[in-house]
């Protein structure tokens, strides 16, 4: 039964790109209101006499909540809650969810993807082609570029939940060993290495943890000198985890084998990025696409009105305040 509640969607376009079936979601309120993007002097305004708010990046604090008496729920389109001041939305009694493993297959085959571009040196051999260097050369193939092969080297990975494990089993179909670190801030375990005696044992190196105040720049320049010569460096987590300036510098020295990243600190970079700069060899920068496959967002659009429809019903699913 359709309930007569509005509800806002305040950044659809951040996920909705016309190829998405928001039928599920439609039939968990009364009204579905759909903004493409939201400022923050809008966010009040469109909130005004709605019972449920949706938002992916939309910054919801407490001062706006307070100003949206009529609020009940927030549903995030995406994991991440810092978007959201949950103690004031608790403070107010609104409930809060968010999506879960929605992106799992996409980023996993993502971090894949990165790390056999930077093993093959595909963007260089790419860039030769472009350029005319195959054209010019002397014999059948242009080899002017070391590859190399990832059966028989060890993976570190730094997150071994439902995405770090899906990391790790496509990593062992290519033949790789895999160690998992220690994240810091965590209780210690058996099964997890310190992060000192990971890092020189390791030939690539992803993570998949969240940001906070423990693993915010935890791999550093300290870190990075530990791993060894040629090391792979892939980041499909959280930009911050790893300092950029000193990433930026580790790959200008030579030290690491290549280094990729699908985030960084601030997003969209308009102000500038360490890693942006044109002189860093071997760096793949890729815009945080790696979530955005059609299947991972149509998850999301299934998750928001399971979400929507158990609130309604009186239960609790993916409530994270």
């Amino acid at each position: 039964m359709i309930n007569t509640h509005r509800a806002v969607f305040l950044d659809h376009s951040s996920l909705d790109l016309g190829d998405l079936d928001l039928t599920p979601l439609r039939h968990c309120f009364g009204e579905l209101q759909l903004w493409d993007t939201t400022s923050a002097d809008q966010v009040v305004e469109r909130l005004q006499g709605a019972r449920v708010a949706i938002s992916n990046k939309i910054l919801l604090n407490a001062e706006t909540l307070a100003a949206c008496p009529d609020l009940k729920l927030i549903l995030i389109a995406a994991t991440g809650t810092n978007n959201v001041d949950l103690e004031a939305a608790r403070a107010q009694g609104i409930t809060v969810t968010n999506c879960q493993g929605y992106g799992t297959p996409s980023v996993a085959q993502h971090t894949l993807m990165l790390l056999l571009a930077l093993a093959t040196r595909l963007i260089d051999y790419q860039k030769a082609v472009t350029a005319g260097e195959w054209q010019k050369a002397k014999q059948f193939c242009l080899l002017d570029y070391p590859i190399v092969e990832l059966e028989g080297k060890t993976l570190g990975l730094f997150g071994h939940g439902e995405l770090g494990s899906a990391v790790a089993k496509l990593a062992e179909a290519f033949g790789m060993r895999v160690l998992v670190g220690q994240i810091p801030g965590r209780p210690a375990r058996a099964d997890r290495l310190p992060l000192d005696e990971l890092l020189p044992r390791v030939d690539a190196l992803t993570f998949h943890c969240p940001l906070n105040e423990h693993t915010r720049n935890f791999i550093g320049a300290r870190e990075l000198a530990l791993l060894k010569p040629g090391t792979f460096v892939v980041n499909t987590a959280r930009g911050g985890i790893i300092d950029e300036q000193a990433l930026a510098d580790a790959l200008r020295s030579g030290h690491l084998g290549g280094a990729a990243t699908d985030v960084l600190t601030i997003e969209p970079p308009r102000d500038g990025n360490p890693l942006l700069a044109a002189d860093i060899p071997r760096l793949i920068i890729t815009p945080h696409s790696a979530w955005g496959s059609r299947e991972a967002r149509q998850r999301i659009v299934t998750q928001l009105s399971e979400n929507a429809s158990a609130f309604f019903n009186g239960t609790a699913l993916r409530v994270v305040s």
